[in-house]
């Protein structure tokens, strides 16, 4: 063992003792990796000195070296991300399919979703990331988040357990009609015409289109596609339905997809911070989105331990020490010894859940 100063340590260094703020919460515990990111919220937290594992032979080093590549290996591949790279793959093959109007092979697309599921303890959807994320496969990556969130909102909402497999589904292919919409229009950098953003809105009636005569898909699943831009009010569309002529699935797959579609960077538009997007469809819920599964996706999602780290929007790494459930999305955080009121300072927010 070895204390060294922060500004010594280097990436893949292994701490030997854990790290421990000033007000005694734990930063990071014994036998974690160093990474760059690391070292950057230990100087955030002005520590000084840490810890390390030493070498006392050049074999051992070697030997030691080793194990490091291996713990790092093994803490960032997850069976989570090896589904979700599986999903990845599968699910361009089933739009395509579609697209060509060749039958969707239901059970190994459903078989994989649960593959995926059963690892869903590890996706938080504040703070999830895809690896290798490239824009022109957004609509992938926004179908496979969007359906595990739908699952989860399900689940937090009460849902029967029926329906969430359902759900997940829906949510999965909700966009699969984009596949008929010239790739131009949806890659378009700049604001889109009139007559393009009609031609983006028949992704719905393309979608309900292409899943109608698939009999292994419930009849919510395919109305998901056709409805998941209806609003409460009747102010969505295609078809401007309010309230209860709106599917359950839609509604819970809508507010799925305009988290998702504001909180990732897209071809005209760069990501929105989460707590941002979850401020905005907190507004929605009065009138244009249904309002008790907002509340429960914003109540869950916020419902933090005080120590809890995150990056503000300004740069800066603090600790969450107090949240007011009646401002969930602004708790109070710890900034070395100041406290940032996030309900007083509006133009400050959270960037990032670092831990």
């Amino acid at each position: 063992m070895a204390v060294i100063s922060v500004a010594s340590l280097k990436y893949g260094e292994k701490l030997s003792e854990s790290v421990v703020t000033r007000f005694g919460n734990t930063l990071f515990h014994k036998g974690k990796i160093i990474s760059d990111r690391d070292i950057e919220i230990l100087r955030a937290f002005l520590i000084q000195n840490v810890s390390i594992e030493t070498k006392s032979t050049a074999a051992d080093e070697s030997s030691d070296e080793s194990k490091q590549m291996e713990d790092i290996q093994v803490s960032t591949i997850h069976p989570f991300i090896t589904e979700y790279e599986n999903m990845l793959n599968m699910l361009k093959q089933v739009f395509k399919l579609a697209n060509a109007s060749q039958p969707i092979p239901m059970m190994d697309l459903r078989n994989r979703l649960q593959a995926l599921i059963n690892h869903i303890d590890y996706y938080n959807l504040l703070s999830f990331s895809a690896k290798n994320w490239h824009l022109q496969d957004f609509i992938y990556h926004n179908s496979i988040m969007v359906g595990l969130t739908s699952y989860q909102l399900a689940k937090w909402c009460g849902m029967p357990e029926k329906d969430h497999m359902q759900i997940a589904l829906a949510g999965l292919l909700h966009d699969i009609g984009t596949m008929k919409v010239d790739p131009a229009v949806l890659e378009k950098k700049e604001k889109l015409t009139q007559d393009e953003l009609e031609e983006v809105r028949k992704h719905t009636v393309l979608g309900y289109n292409m899943l109608k005569n698939v009999p292994a898909l419930n009849e919510g699943v395919k109305l998901c596609a056709l409805q998941h831009h209806e609003r409460e009010d009747g102010s969505g569309y295609p078809l401007g339905l309010k309230g209860d002529k709106i599917h359950p699935y839609a509604k819970v797959v809508a507010i799925a997809d305009i988290y998702h579609a504001m909180s990732n960077p897209r071809y005209y538009k760069s990501s929105v911070s989460a707590y941002l997007v979850l401020e905005e469809l907190q507004k929605e819920s009065f009138g244009r989105l249904a309002p008790t599964i907002v509340q429960a996706m914003i109540n869950k999602v916020t419902s933090f331990q005080n120590g809890t780290l995150v990056k503000l929007n300004d740069g800066r790494v603090g600790e969450i020490v107090f949240a007011d459930r009646s401002h969930p999305t602004r708790p109070w955080v710890n900034v070395n010894g100041t406290i940032v009121n996030l309900v007083q300072e509006r133009s400050v927010y959270i960037q990032d859940v670092i831990q």
